[in-house]
This record gives structure tokens, C-alpha cells and sequence, in this order.
């Protein structure tokens, strides 16, 4: 099968992760339409991918303007939204556990842009981009993190338990979850959906065991499923080197094929996804994926994350942002002035001021009963009685 090399000019010895690539400048550039929605094609780096038993995704993108325009704006609303969440922390605000994915942006969007609603994610805890991607909102998520009753999961989930439909979360324990994605692809089997379920984790759940176990059921019923290594080179502070005896997760499936991605470029995850889903939805069984993605903060608000990384290191994987990448080319190509992605800039900051402000408002949970047992069971499906941990403290409802 053809296989493509994944060059990047930074060692993997010494700064980890995908190094400074002159993404704008790719041959071929595209020749932009005056229409917002006339479909064009755009480049993507040829080095792009790394596959495993499989062949590469196209290297162009047929896209539009506006939908330009929209991944540029998600990603940088993503940013803005974790930027605050990482101050409203910072100001003893947000209490409990809180991981941002600055500089991963390009996983979540890529993703969103290329499959539909009708598709269905499940994710770990550095879930707040996808949250928003999948049909949240910058005030009910940064609501949730506040623990107020407006939050997308009722001021009672958190950081890593949010849902929305289609979404399965946001999931605290490291690779657990990835079963569950597995029966959601059954699920779609079973009643011929005709849709995919992107199943993503971190480099750091990539030993687990179920995983394993979850890739070869999926292989054995090949189910419509992407398996989604987010590799952000550090597994809460232990690098991939240190943990991993084999660091090509693309290559973890064995049986299954796989790509490595450049995941620092938002219109290669959106070339690789659509890719992946045409292959899976074919009947063709599952795929293994690895983002290949830097993470800014540390593995937590707690984590300050420079004990076990250099400022050199940090300095050299920012000035591969996701983010600026993307805008380089926009304006090089002639689709966007500087002005006009300054001002969507303008704009995603004072949307997530005001929504953060109304957050900031939203009420706390009633310290009630029935507030508390809420959504043990589905809404209209309660029993009229909890058993709490004695006969002595159970609760009947009303």
C-alpha cells in the first residue's frame, strides 16, 4: 500500500512534536473565488501524513469562503474560550479539575468539518472544543465550569462531563470510555445509520488494555468506527518516550490500518476525517488515527507544565500555532485580508466576554434533593423513590 512519509524538521529527541513547517507556502495555491460559496480547492502540505496499510488522504481540500472563514472563527473561538476559562481558574472562580487544549484546536475543528450531526463523538477529559463543536455553547460551557445551574450538564459534570447530543463526552478515567465508542458504532451498525463514530484519546490512554480489546472487537464486526489518538507528546507530565516502548500509534491497530496526521494544520484533520469516513462507512471496517497535536498549558490548571518541558521547547512548538497557520495561508492566498480575520478576532473576543459575564451570573444548584438525584434516571422515567446507602436515607421524591 502506498505510505507516505511524515518529514517534520524537528527531532523527536529533542523538541517533540510537529516542528515549524512553512505551511503557507504549498505549490499549487489555490485561486480563490469572489463567492462566498463557490466550491475551491485548496493545497495541503504533501507531508502532510503517514500511513499504515492504507493510502493517504487527498492532499487538497474542496471547500468554500464562508466555510473558511467558520473553521478560521471555531478555532479561534475555542482559544479565546479556553484563555478565559484558564483566568476565571486562575481567579479561584473555577474550582475542581480543568484541562484546556490551547494549540489543539485543529483536532476539534478538523473533525467537526468534516462529518455532520448525525455522526457521533466520545473524547476524554480535554473535551471543552469539542463540547463547543458538537453543539455547545461558550456560556453554558464556561456556565459548567463555574458550577452554575445553566452549565451544559446543569452545574454538576464539570470540565470532563459534558454532553450534548451526539456527544458522549467528556469521560474522567483514562480510557475507558473507548469501549463505549465501540458499542456506539455497533449501535449504528445494527440500525444501518450509514454514520461514523469518531472514538478519540490521548497518547497516555494508548497502553490501556481495553483499548486494545475495543480495536480488535471493532476489527472483528468492522465497525463504522475512527479510533483518534490525540497525541499531544505528554502523557500528564511523562513524555511519549518515556512511556511508550513504540510511539507510531497509527500503527497500534496492527490489523487495522492507520494514519498519522499533522494535526497542527485544521485542512489536514479535515482531509483525513472525510477520508476516513468514506472508508469506514464503505463497510470497509474500522481505522486508527494519531493527531499529532501540542498541547500550551500543562495537563491540568494545576500543572504549570514547564518542570518537564523547556521554555525553548514551548517557544519553538508555538510558533507552529494552528491557528496562525491557517491565517498565514488565508491571507497569502488573497481569500482573506489581514483586516478581515482581525476583524473575526475582534468579534470572538467580545462574544466570550459578554457570555463569560452571563455565566458569571447564572444561579448555583439548589442544595435540594431532588436537584441531586436529577438524571440518575431519564427525565420522565424516575422511580418515586432513591435508595440511599441505608433503608434510613431513602429519598422519596416531593
Amino acid at each position: 500500500m502506498l505510505s507516505r512519509a511524515l518529514r517534520l524538521p524537528v527531532a523527536f529527541a529533542g523538541v517533540r512534536g510537529p516542528g515549524r513547517r512553512s505551511l503557507a507556502h504549498v505549490t499549487n495555491a489555490p485561486d480563490v473565488p469572489t463567492e462566498e460559496d463557490k466550491t475551491f480547492s485548496v493545497p495541503i502540505a504533501e507531508d502532510s501524513f503517514e500511513t499504515y496499510e492504507m493510502d493517504p488522504p487527498p492532499y487538497s481540500v474542496d471547500i468554500t469562503k464562508k466555510q473558511l472563514r467558520q473553521i478560521y472563527h471555531d478555532m479561534t473561538l475555542i482559544r479565546r474560550m479556553e484563555l478565559t476559562a484558564d483566568g476565571l481558574y486562575k481567579e479561584r472562580k473555577i474550582r475542581g479539575f480543568c484541562h484546556l487544549s490551547t494549540g489543539q484546536e485543529a483536532v476539534a475543528v478538523g473533525i467537526e468539518h468534516a462529518i455532520t450531526k448525525q455522526d457521533k463523538l466520545i473524547t476524554a477529559y480535554r473535551s471543552h472544543g469539542n463540547t463547543l463543536m458538537r453543539g455547545g455553547t461558550v456560556k453554558n460551557i464556561i456556565g459548567e465550569l463555574l458550577g452554575r445551574r445553566g452549565g451544559i450538564s446543569y452545574g454538576k459534570g464539570g470540565s470532563m462531563h459534558m454532553f450534548t447530543e451526539g456527544f458522549f463526552g467528556g469521560n474522567g478515567i483514562v480510557g475507558a470510555h473507548v469501549p463505549v465508542g465501540a458499542g456506539i458504532a455497533f449501535a449504528q451498525q445494527y440500525t444501518d445509520s450509514g454514520n461514523v463514530t469518531l472514538d478519540l484519546y490521548g497518547d497516555g490512554a494508548a497502553n490501556q488494555g481495553q483499548v486494545h480489546e475495543a480495536y480488535n472487537m471493532a476489527k472483528l464486526w468492522n465497525l463504522p468506527i475512527i479510533f483518534g489518538c490525540e497525541n499531544n507528546h505528554y502523557g500528564m507530565g511523562t513524555s511519549v518516550e518515556r512511556a511508550s516502548a513504540m510511539t507510531e500509534y497509527y500503527k497500534r491497530g496492527q490489523y487495522i490500518p492507520g494514519l498519522r496526521i499533522n494535526a497542527m494544520d485544521v485542512l489536514a484533520v479535515l482531509s483525513a476525517v472525510q477520508h476516513g469516513k468514506a472508508h469506514v462507512t464503505a463497510g470497509k471496517g474500522p481505522l486508527v488515527f494519531e493527531f499529532l497535536t501540542y498541547r500550551y498549558a500543562g495537563h491540568s490548571m494545576s500543572d504549570p507544565g514547564t518542570a518537564y518541558r523547556t521554555r525553548e521547547e514551548l517557544q519553538k512548538q508555538r510558533s507552529n500555532d494552528p491557528i496562525s497557520n491557517l491565517k498565514e495561508r488565508l491571507m497569502e492566498w488573497g481569500a482573506f485580508s489581514e483586516d478581515e480575520l482581525r476583524t473575526i478576532d475582534k468579534e470572538v473576543r467580545k462574544q466570550v466576554a459578554k457570555d463569560a459575564e452571563e455565566a458569571e451570573k447564572m444561579p448555583v444548584p439548589e442544595n435540594t434533593p431532588d436537584v441531586l438525584f436529577e438524571d440518575v434516571y431519564m427525565r420522565g422515567s424516575e422511580p418515586n423513590q432513591r435508595r440511599g446507602r441505608t433503608i434510613d436515607e431513602t429519598y422519596y421524591k416531593g
